[in-house]
């Protein structure tokens, strides 16, 4: 039986370092397309989601490349809402909404 090769992707996340930074990478890289979809699912464009949510364009820009991947929970509340969601928080069956 023989074994089989890692591939160069299996053997770099064995690097203790680079999968760290592979893992946050990704996560930041989720968020901003999570916030395309978003926009693109409700027809917001930068400057209009940037408007209703009273934040700069910049902000929004820097969102959707990954540039910024700190958001203030009040700014995340009002983009969810801009986009027709409402945010939650869960633990077990007890459900509190933020608004």
């Amino acid at each position: 039986m023989s074994k089989s090769k890692l591939s160069t992707f299996e053997q770099e996340m064995q690097n203790v370092k680079f999968k760290k930074e592979f893992e946050e990478g990704y996560e930041e890289f989720l968020w901003a397309e999570f916030l395309i979809d978003l926009m693109e699912e409700n027809g917001h464009s930068i400057r209009g989601l940037a408007r209703q949510v009273g934040v700069s364009p910049t902000i929004i820009q820097n969102l959707r490349a990954g540039r910024q991947t700190d958001l203030k929970v009040s700014n995340l509340i009002s983009i969810a809402a801009a986009c027709g969601y409402h945010l939650v928080l869960q633990k077990g069956q007890r459900y509190i909404a933020l608004s």
